[in-house]
């Protein structure tokens, strides 16, 4: 009998998407294999680590020692505010290849193409051009140009990216970084524009996981803000902690465990 497939679906969420590694980080200590990833923004960078066979734990030492975030420089007088593409030079380091088919796991990224007002997915071509592309925020980073036409965050029109895996996979795992914990009062604006977002992202995350198998989704990660670099470590092993439970505490996945 055939081993089932399965997929992983890593949902967009800035620094808090460092949770991504966490959570594939004990699948990978299960023993637990995937056959195809599909992320948006911050689940497209932690999904191309692990498909081109970098371990988790490495993918988050890459974030704190090159200080990934601190090599974004201002595009002055562009359409952003930051240039994204800065971090072209660090990334190369890693996928030296810079092909999508030629990571080890099929990966498909999700960005948004500004110029047609779409969504597109993106299973071939430039890598790092189509990390950049899914990652980057409109009125934050300057669009990424691929093919004569601009690309922002994927996270724009869909972050939660589980249709790829819907005709491709027998298993599907939901991650996302992004939970709410109820609150009773908000003393900032950026703290209510966040929350906003986030609230708003998580509606149509929370329509998609009926289409996940097991969904992981750690508590109160929405509270931390997506560029808040100290929380790296943090995030990662409350993450890390929480994708045990669930592989412990799911039948299915001790079932696959036991067949490894």
């Amino acid at each position: 009998m055939a081993k089932p497939k399965i997929g992983i679906v890593l949902s967009g969420g800035g620094i808090r998407g460092i949770a991504h590694l966490g959570i594939l980080k004990a699948f990978m200590n299960a023993g637990i294999k995937f056959s195809h990833i599909s992320g948006t923004s911050a689940g497209s960078i932690a999904g191309a680590f692990y498909a081109a066979g970098i371990d988790p734990e490495e993918g988050l030492n890459i974030f704190i020692k090159t200080k990934l975030l601190r090599f974004i420089r201002p595009a002055i007088g562009s359409l952003g505010l930051i240039n994204i593409e800065n971090t072209r030079e660090i990334l190369k380091d890693y996928f030296p290849h810079d092909k999508i088919e030629d990571l080890k796991i099929p990966l498909t990224i999700c960005a948004t193409n500004f110029s047609e007002g779409n969504l597109t997915y993106f299973t071939k071509g430039p890598l790092i051009r189509s990390i950049l592309a899914s990652s980057c925020i409109p009125g934050i980073f300057k669009p990424i140009m691929i093919e004569h036409q601009m690309f922002v965050d994927g996270g724009i029109l869909n972050n939660f990216p589980v249709e790829p895996l819907l005709d491709n996979c027998d298993y599907i795992i939901g991650s996302s970084c992004n939970h709410l914990k109820p609150v009773d009062k908000i003393t900032r604006i950026s703290h209510l524009m966040q929350r906003a977002g986030i609230m708003s992202i998580n509606h149509d995350m929370e329509r998609k996981a009926k289409f996940c198998n097991l969904l992981i989704e750690p508590k109160g990660m929405g509270e931390i803000s997506t560029f808040d670099m100290k929380k790296a470590e943090t995030i990662y092993w409350l993450a890390h902690e929480e994708a045990l439970k669930a592989i412990k505490s799911n039948e299915t996945m001790q079932e696959m465990v036991k067949k490894k």
